[in-house]
């Protein structure tokens, strides 16, 4: 949903699409020699699929990815040009319009194989069919003992007319732990399967398997395409690696509140379910208009971070479905008053790393899980900074 962004809302996500244009051209710049694909999958990380997925396209992304069928054909719907591959298949999937769509598919499996030639020969149209290689992660994609068959199998569709094999892709496991040797074996595995394939007779547009970590800290991996999914929205893919400044990134979602109760309260008072939290004498009490319904980790009861009236606060007590209380410690801010739960921390405010740390989670699941109760406000600071700069410099000319 975009709102106003001075509207009074209860609570809003700014997505900042001036610093999501900018991730995109950052990390592209780490991947000179590569075709960059955008990855949009779940909302585009809880940010909004189309407007992000826009908005990556201004920025020179060459490609879509999605997870399911489903997000790849609302992006058709919603106008989208361009190649967008999509990848989580279940028998029974929605073949043909993704193939009436222009989509290019992943197959694993020949169920999969089958069913997308199956639609192809119905439409009288041949289907963009990518190979997915498992190499080691162990979740989708075809194991090297069943390699052979598939690739044998998609040729003979693609020498029938009814598909065209446009790639080879596969998935790392531990490319964000530095180091790891599961990344090395399954790098070599997956120049094993490429090999193979493209011996059979198979002619890739592109070949795939770098992820953000790969993207940002291993060239290696580049090969003809890279799929930036979390660092595209400026958050680094694993402390370990680096944080989003180290790389050059900003993070593009700041989810704000607006305080619905500020009130006095007398020292011992229990708060929140359970009464976990006791003030330790009289104080003053916040009320945040946010809770688990709306994405809020109920992991980060009385550990999660914000910023109210320019101090660093803390969650007191249980996190509930729709609200949760900070002690603010005497100070006096005023219903409707900001609180900011993460954002870029320029300001102070803590970021969506700073909670993944007071849930005990990953800063992916942060920003995805916020929910649909949270209006997102599309911004862009960049050009709204760069449009002042303009009226500005037109005042001094006509001064």
């Amino acid at each position: 949903m975009n709102e106003n962004v001075t509207a009074p809302l209860r609570a809003r996500a700014e997505i900042d699409l001036g610093a999501l244009r900018a991730n995109v051209r950052s990390l592209r710049a780490h991947a000179p020699g590569a075709a960059f694909m955008a990855v949009v999958k779940a909302d585009a990380y809880g940010h909004g699929m189309i407007p992000v997925a826009r908005a990556a396209k201004e920025a020179g992304a060459d490609w879509i990815g999605t997870a399911t069928a489903e997000e790849a054909l609302e992006l058709r719907a919603a106008g989208l040009p361009g190649r967008i591959l999509c990848w989580l298949w279940v028998p029974g999937g929605p073949w043909r319009e993704a193939v009436e769509a222009d989509l290019d598919v992943s197959v694993s499996d020949l169920w999969a194989l089958r069913e997308v030639t199956a639609a192809a020969r119905g439409l009288g149209r041949s289907a963009r069919v990518q190979l997915k290689a498992d190499t080691g992660l162990g979740r989708n994609g075809c194991l090297p003992a069943d390699w052979p068959e598939l690739v044998r199998e998609a040729l003979e569709a693609q020498e029938a007319g009814l598909v065209t094999v446009t790639g080879l892709w596969s998935h790392f496991a531990c490319a964000d732990e530095p180091g790891h040797p599961a990344t090395a074996a399954q790098l070599a595995r997956f120049h094993e399967m490429v090999a193979y394939a493209q011996g059979q007779g198979v002619t890739p547009e592109v070949r795939h398997i770098a992820n953000s970590p790969g993207t940002l800290t291993l060239p290696e991996t580049h090969f003809d395409l890279v799929r930036p999914g979390i660092a595209m929205y400026g958050i680094s893919p694993s402390p370990e690696l680096g944080t989003s400044a180290d790389f050059g990134l900003r993070p593009v979602m700041t989810l704000k509140a607006s305080l619905a109760l500020v009130k006095h309260a007398p020292g011992g008072f229990g708060i929140s379910y359970g009464h976990h939290y006791v003030t330790p004498g009289e104080t003053t009490l916040g009320l945040v208009p946010l809770g688990y319904a709306d994405g809020i980790p109920r992991h980060a009861s009385g550990t999660g971070p914000l910023l109210i009236d320019g101090k660093r606060r803390t969650v007191a007590g249980r996190i509930a479905m729709d609200q949760f209380v900070v002690d603010l410690g005497g100070d006096e801010p005023v219903a409707g008053d900001e609180a900011v739960l993460f954002g870029p921390g320029d300001a102070g405010e803590p970021t969506a790393e700073d909670w993944a740390v007071a849930s005990g989670t990953i800063a992916y699941e942060i920003v995805t899980r916020i929910g649909s109760r949270v209006p997102r406000v599309y911004v862009d600071e960049k050009a709204a900074a760069e449009a002042s700069g303009e009226a500005a410099g037109a005042a001094e000319d006509g001064a």
